[in-house]
């Protein structure tokens, strides 16, 4: 069921008092236009190892804005690769880097706030490279970000303007050209803490949380969706999914494994997550479709999601 939430029941929320809105009438579950397959290549970004995924299309229009994904701790960018086509066959180049670092003494794949300015930097880069699949194709003026578990919690800070230690190495100061963001298993709760810190968010962020996830509260997400203090905003609830709901599998090697089940096949749980963050992300930059779908029929229509948000 999707609650589009006014001002008053917003406040009411925040106080912690029972959800108010309205219903919202189902409708057609429009989609924006989707390219069906996708291509893919190496390269690197700032040094790091990345992988890089966009529409095969033959459409005269191919002016693809970027989406970077932060990855989770220590989950590869070879477990997103389902994920990162999906979101690309939306119209999007899918960046997803692996990137090496050290946070509290464990050195390992740790998503830094910074990879956002240097994919930026890349996109100009490759949009003007004589040899890449990509040239003058991408829109370098327009950086989404999408991210997982601890790489979410990097671009919160992102979505922000500013990010600061452990998210990132030193003082991130977030690109001109980000427009929004659409994170996965994230939230801002304090560790070892009930506290939930607000997110002072300057542009429209996405939380997509699984509603069976073990290691990313889903209670804390929630919270911390109520908490976004700029809007759009935009929270789903993804039924039978849990942290790795996202990943090609389950318990990626290397990473924290979710005891806590997943009920929802995982091909269907990747879908859904990527269709409803390739959504968020085109309605915020003006698509009409995305936007019918989003703030709209995407509910109705889709039995594993239930949605809340503030347009």
């Amino acid at each position: 069921m999707a609650l589009r939430l006014n001002r008053r029941g917003a406040a009411l929320a925040a106080a912690g008092a029972l959800l108010a809105g309205v219903l919202v009438s189902p409708g057609s579950a429009s989609a924006a236009t989707v390219y069906g397959s996708t291509s893919s290549f190496g390269t690197t970004i700032n040094g790091d190892p990345a992988d890089v995924y966009y529409p095969a299309t033959t459409a005269s229009h191919k002016d693809w804005p970027v989406v970077l994904l932060l990855q989770g701790a220590n989950v590869d960018k070879g477990f997103y690769a389902a994920f990162a086509r999906k979101v690309a066959s939306y119209g999007f180049v899918v960046t997803v880097p692996d990137h090496t670092r050290t946070v509290s003494d464990a050195t390992g794949l740790y998503a830094d706030a910074l990879e956002a300015n240097w994919t930026a930097d890349w996109a100009d880069d490759e949009d003007a490279r004589s040899g890449s699949p990509l040239k003058g194709q991408i829109d370098s003026g327009k950086l989404l970000l999408a991210g997982h578990s601890f790489g979410g919690a990097a671009g919160l800070g992102v979505s922000t303007g500013l990010s600061i230690v452990p998210f990132t190495d030193s003082i991130a100061i977030a690109p001109s050209e980000l427009k929004a963001a659409a994170f996965y298993g994230t939230n801002n709760a304090v560790p070892g803490t009930s506290l939930v810190l607000p997110v002072l968010n300057n542009v429209p962020v996405a939380l997509i949380q699984g509603s069976v996830d073990g290691i990313g509260s889903p209670a804390d997400s929630l919270t911390t969706y109520y908490l976004l203090a700029g809007t759009p905003k935009l929270f789903v609830s993804v039924t039978g999914a849990n942290h790795y709901g996202i990943t090609d599998s389950q318990n990626p090697a290397g990473a924290i494994p979710d005891s806590s089940a997943q009920t929802l096949s995982q091909s269907v749980s990747v879908e859904t997550i990527g269709r409803w963050t390739a959504q968020f992300l085109l309605a915020q930059l003006g698509d009409s479709a995305a936007k019918a779908y989003v703030y709209g029929g995407g509910d109705p229509a889709d039995t594993d999601v239930e949605t809340k948000y503030w347009k």
